[in-house]
């Protein structure tokens, strides 16, 4: 066993609100954590803790350790269970938006909570937050978004940010049955390392802004989904032609473009 009993999970109610349903597959308990710790990080942040099944073998490794958990009841589990120890530090409050401490970049690990995993992998992405490496786990669909191909329904936003900022493996598939209580759905661990020719946060940002507004509409053309916000004939100059649409134009695409229409359109794009 890796430090998770079956009374440490009964002592621990999931919560459908926060999206939780807690690991209890051994084999991908051990994938994620190698995957973690393989990672030249001097530091580990784990998000959605839960009772702990990751962050004791986490915590065997010797490095510090920060965990972000929303729910009070996980919290005063794992403060029951870890306070005592002086490398492990407990963040109670949302991981959209919970402030972090400077430091070194991190390591970061989590089986994310489902109604919260893309806003949180947002915030990884495009928050400015150092890190070498993310081992995270999603619903398989949103595994295959991020994953998508331009020209495919499952390819958006967030597909296009994470392919010019990461290079993507996927770790494991897993079936309902590798959590408790089971989802209706498969889910799938996701490794990420940061790309060397990554856009800067500042463009990350702006780059989502464009791609939330082209994506508005998946059927409407470039022309229509940015009426009011960029003409025709910007998006023509910057290589987007106004009757494609968001779906079709490729990530690379997407930078090239942007890096024209921003300095040219500075009062469009977030400051």
């Amino acid at each position: 066993m890796l430090g998770w009993t079956v009374s440490d999970d009964l002592r621990l109610r999931a919560k459908k609100a926060l999206g939780q349903n807690f690991l209890v597959n051994e084999g991908a308990i051990r994938t994620i954590v190698d995957a973690a710790l393989g990672a030249p990080a001097e530091r580990l942040l784990e998000i959605g803790p839960g009772p702990g099944v990751l962050t004791e073998p986490l915590l065997a490794d010797g490095r510090p350790l920060w965990v972000v958990e929303l729910d009070p009841e996980a919290c005063a589990l794992l403060g029951r269970r870890f306070g005592g120890r002086p490398r492990f530090h407990l963040l109670e409050g949302d991981a959209v938006g919970l402030p972090l401490p400077d430091g070194p970049p991190w390591s970061v690990v989590g089986n994310l909570p489902y109604n919260a995993a893309t806003p949180i992998l947002g915030r990884l992405l495009a928050g400015g937050i150092p890190w070498v490496r993310l081992v995270l786990m999603f619903q398989l669909e949103v595994a295959q978004k991020l994953m998508g191909e331009a020209g495919t329904k499952a390819y958006g936003p967030l597909s296009v940010l994470a392919q010019l900022c990461t290079r993507m493996t996927r770790l494991a598939r897993l079936g309902p049955g590798s959590f408790r209580p089971a989802p209706k759905v498969d889910s799938a661990v996701l490794q990420f390392e940061p790309r060397p020719d990554a856009p800067d946060p500042d463009e990350r940002r702006a780059l989502l802004f464009l791609l939330h507004r082209a994506f508005a509409h998946r059927r409407k053309t470039l022309a229509n989904a940015c009426q009011g916000m960029l003409a025709p004939e910007a998006l023509a100059e910057a290589g987007l032609g106004p009757g494609l649409r968001a779906e079709a134009i490729a990530p690379s695409a997407w930078l090239a473009a942007l890096r024209i229409l921003r300095p040219h359109h500075p009062e469009v794009f977030p400051s």
